[in-house]
Formats: C-alpha cells, sequence, structure tokens
C-alpha cells in the first residue's frame, strides 16, 4: 500500500464529497501535526492563539488580520515565518491548511465558517457563535454537510471542573433544581467607554473591512476592537459576551438546551456614554425540567455596581430542593440547604419556637468543594484531538448554537419588551410573529445572508 500523505488524504476525501470517520490517528499517526490558519489576532485571537501555541503537534502557518500590528506581533510570537493576509478568503485557499481558527467580531462568524467548512476545513469559531439564531444554524448545516470537526469557542466546557460540577447537577444530588441564577457584576459607572466623536478612520485601519456584512456607519473608534460588544450592529452585548458562558454551563448542567419562556427587562439607566446595549438588565428564561416541572433561569447584568453577588463572587447558582451549588470561574461550592424535620413544617412559632426550629435542621446533603482553571488550552487541546479522531468536540456547533441562541432570543424580548415563547425544535416564537422577524437581519450589499449552504 502506497504512502497517503495529509494533502493526498484530503483531496480523496473531497473528491468523494465525505469526510471518513476513521480516525487521523489510524492513517497518519497521531503525533502528526495539524496545521492552522488564524483569522483575526487582536485581544480573544491573540488570547486563542496562546492556547493554540501551548500545543506540540499545532503548527500555525498563515495569519490574517486587516491590522497589520495584530499580525506582525502574532508573527513574532509564532516564530517560524508564518504566511500574513489581510483577506481571509487567502488563508482559506491555502492547500496546507487543515484547520482555522475564527477570532472575528460576532458578526463575520456565519460567513467565515461556513466559507471555511466549503473550502474542508475543520473550524474553530470564537463564542458567540452568531449575531442571531438563523446564522447559527445555517452554521450547524454547513458542519453537517461538509463532515467537519467544529469547536465553539466556550472554553469552559472543556474545563474539569465546570464538567465535574454539571454532573453533580445533572445527577440530581442537589434535588430538583428550581432556579439558576447568572451574574455578571462590574462597575464601570459614570463615564463607561467615553463618547468620542465620529471621525475619519485610521489609515492603517481597513473600515470597509471590518464593517463586512454589519450596516454602513461612521467610524467610531469605540466601534471597533474589545468595545465593538458595546453596539448591536456587531453584538449581542453582555448577554451574548458573558452569557453565552454562564448558558452554556447552566444547559450542560441542566440537561436541557432549549428554553421554553424569555422575558427581560432593562435599559441604559446611569452611564454616560455611546454605548447602544443596556447597563442593567434582568433576563428570565423558563426550560423544561425531566420531572414534568420547570427550573427558572435568570441573568442578571449590573454594569454601575461591583458587589460581589452569590457565595465568594460566584457567577452562577444553582439552587435544588437539597442544596445550591455555587460555580465560579476557577472552581466550585456545594452548599447543603438546612431542613427541619417534618414534624416542624407548617407549624406556626405558636407551635414551637423558633429556636427549636433551629436546633432540629440539619443538612441533608454533603458539602463539596471543587477546583481548577478555564484556560483556553484545554478547548484547544480538545479540537486538536477530535480532529485527528474525526470525533465530536466538547462544544460542537450544535451546543455552541443552542448556548448562543437563548442569549440571542433573550435581548430579542428585551428589544421588544415582551414575554416570549420558544419552540425549540422549529427555533421560532410561537406567541409573537413580530419576533420572528429578528430571528435574522438583512446583510449590506454585496454580502448575501446565508440561505442554503
Amino acid at each position: 500500500m502506497s504512502h497517503v500523505t495529509r494533502r493526498d488524504f484530503t483531496k480523496s476525501a473531497a473528491a468523494a464529497g465525505v469526510t471518513t470517520a476513521l480516525s487521523y490517528s489510524q492513517i497518519l499517526g497521531a503525533n502528526d501535526r495539524i496545521r492552522m490558519g488564524f483569522i483575526a489576532l487582536g485581544n480573544r485571537g491573540d488570547q486563542v492563539l496562546d492556547a493554540f501555541l501551548k500545543q506540540p503537534d499545532c503548527q500555525i502557518v498563515a495569519v490574517c488580520d486587516i491590522y497589520q500590528p495584530y499580525m506582525d506581533f502574532a508573527s513574532k510570537k509564532i516564530g517560524a515565518s508564518p504566511q500574513q493576509f489581510k483577506d481571509y478568503h487567502k488563508v482559506l485557499d491555502l492547500k496546507d491548511v487543515d484547520a482555522v481558527a475564527i477570532n472575528t467580531p460576532d458578526h463575520w462568524h456565519a460567513l467565515q465558517t461556513i466559507q471555511a467548512c466549503q473550502a474542508g476545513k475543520d473550524v474553530y469559531v470564537e463564542k458567540p457563535l452568531s449575531l442571531c439564531v438563523a446564522e447559527g444554524r445555517k452554521m450547524v448545516e454547513a458542519v453537517r454537510k461538509y463532515k467537519r470537526v467544529s469547536q465553539v469557542g466556550i472554553h469552559r466546557r472543556s474545563s474539569g471542573f465546570v464538567r465535574e460540577a454539571a454532573e453533580i447537577v445533572r445527577s440530581g444530588y442537589l434535588g430538583q433544581v428550581m432556579a439558576v441564577r447568572a451574574f455578571h457584576i462590574q462597575n464601570e459607572w459614570p463615564k463607561g467607554i467615553g463618547n468620542p466623536p465620529d471621525e475619519a478612520p485610521p489609515k492603517d485601519f481597513d473600515w470597509e473591512s471590518w464593517l463586512g456584512p454589519a450596516p454602513k456607519r461612521a467610524y467610531n473608534k469605540n466601534r471597533t476592537f474589545y468595545r465593538f460588544r458595546w453596539f448591536w450592529d456587531y453584538s449581542g452585548g453582555q448577554v451574548t459576551n458573558f452569557g453565552v458562558h454562564y448558558l452554556d454551563a447552566i444547559h450542560l448542567a441542566l440537561g436541557q438546551d432549549a428554553p421554553t419562556a424569555v422575558t427581560a427587562m432593562g435599559g441604559k439607566y446611569v452611564i454616560e456614554d455611546n454605548r447602544e446595549i443596556p447597563d442593567t438588565l434582568e433576563v428570565l428564561w423558563q426550560y423544561p425540567h425531566a420531572s414534568g416541572s420547570q427550573t427558572l433561569v435568570t441573568f442578571t447584568q449590573i454594569n454601575a455596581n461591583a458587589a460581589p453577588a452569590g457565595i465568594n463572587n460566584g457567577e452562577i447558582e444553582f439552587r435544588g430542593t437539597k442544596g445550591t451549588l455555587y460555580l465560579k470561574s476557577n472552581g466550585y461550592e456545594v452548599v447543603g440547604d438546612a431542613l427541619s424535620p417534618n414534624e416542624f413544617l407548617a407549624r406556626s412559632p405558636l407551635d414551637r419556637s423558633l429556636d427549636n426550629w433551629r436546633k432540629g435542621a440539619k443538612p441533608v446533603l454533603e458539602a463539596k468543594k471543587g477546583q481548577g482553571d478555564a484556560d483556553t488550552k484545554h478547548h484547544a487541546r480538545n479540537f486538536l484531538d477530535c480532529v485527528k479522531s474525526r470525533q465530536e468536540t466538547h462544544c460542537d456547533i450544535e451546543a455552541g448554537h443552542r448556548s448562543t441562541s437563548a442569549p440571542l432570543i433573550g435581548n430579542i424580548a428585551y428589544k421588544l419588551k415582551a414575554y416570549l415563547q420558544w419552540d425549540g425544535k422549529t427555533e421560532k416564537f410561537t406567541n409573537n410573529l413580530a419576533a420572528n422577524k429578528l430571528l435574522s437581519y438583512q446583510y449590506r450589499a454585496p454580502f448575501k445572508f446565508p440561505t442554503t449552504v
């Protein structure tokens, strides 16, 4: 049997229109390097690059960014003179690229992911997956049609302590979980991101390419780089920026990935800047429970007060009938609830003193603690392993889509000031036809919203 190179295998699989499930390790050897191209290298792109550079079987052969200083900085880190491009299509055209990491702003994710799949590349795409629900579904269809390995950059899915905490909740250890609360709390008061004027874009910054399918707007420095997350044209705000992490962990823990209803209230109450997203927000979802009951999930965004929430500044609270699990960025803690003996229940203070009630109260489960880290390197490792094995990653495209969709429909409820019922199978609202129009949006010409893949 003649020797088969990775390039020959890719060509023959593409010609046949299929990707075999036979693992790369069986064909080429488990230690073969996976050659990657990086699209966008600022902020999160730089962090993702660091995570992949820690993997000995990953070779970065190409980088792409519209901002030259970012490419130069990344190239120095890589240290092997990767090819540089300002047009991401040229990265997708490279025959020696096995996979790409897409780290652009949210409004670019759909087009680049779908085109990468069509080019035969496996895809690591940053969170949130999409700017609207319809985009996300088309991305799922593309990954499935072209049989690509995908990883959505909700990197906590690959953290051992998060998976352990989710298993504790899912196992029923807390009893029936009736409420989950998640928090994004920081103090940006009073000036927030500021209010710079619109101006001409810098000479070394391609504003048209940055906008892509988004509406034509005057250049404003707050609409670029990290701060684009404060504007609806490019992002879903903090409910998708941080909320996607939280909803993903909640989905994993509850064993549910689609709410049945959502509503929201909030606004830009106190911060004086040119943001469009709220500085104060409460989103509520209702999720089905295996018992036939429901679980209430809330996301609280407070950006003008930094007092911690929960125990030890926890980010998520899972409240069950027997106890509570507090999840934060580097660990979790389970605290048992103190239940009174049944003979004291439904009694007034005239029947038994509160002191006697307290003496009889005992936790009904043992406390637990777990620690770890949420380093993106674990997520990168899982992706590379699955590129070789052709197995599903920890945060495959469908899981990432579902964890992004819940925050996105929360934003729709906020914008419409409505209570919306959601059908997770059809991905449509059942009680508000106007809300369904916000599940997609019109791309700016000449870009076309993906209708088929």
